[in-house]
């Protein structure tokens, strides 16, 4: 079995890392010394002058959403859907307002107005 290193965040510093999974090590960054957040396996953190996709990724993290689509033998990849850029989160906050659904189940899907399947 193969453990595959996890992206970790930080939104702020909007720099990202590869590291081990340690569940009792707090992951810190080395910038500001704040928490690392986790973002999965299948993070692709957009560049570092780029504020506007920093801002996408912090909401996205903010709901306690990560970056994932490995199986946990690793085998089968189908990442999920994350939104991308401002105008796609925009469009999810309005559904989601509208609509009276949490944020997080709107940001998760592909379509904002079709529900999830199972």
């Amino acid at each position: 079995m193969t453990s595959y290193k996890l992206h970790y965040a930080c939104v702020s510093c909007r720099v990202s890392f590869k590291q081990h999974a340690w569940p009792q090590r707090e992951h810190l960054c080395p910038n500001c010394s704040g928490p690392l957040l986790c973002a999965g396996h299948d993070f692709a953190p957009p560049r570092r002058r780029d504020v506007r996709g920093w801002s996408v990724v912090a909401a996205v993290l903010g709901e306690g959403l990560r970056y994932e689509g490995l199986s946990a033998c690793g085998c089968a990849k189908e990442p999920e859907y994350r939104p991308r850029t401002r105008a796609e989160l925009r469009i999810r906050r309005t559904v989601a307002t509208r609509e009276g659904l949490p944020l997080s189940e709107t940001l998760s899907r592909p379509d904002p107005l079709t529900p999830l399947t199972d």
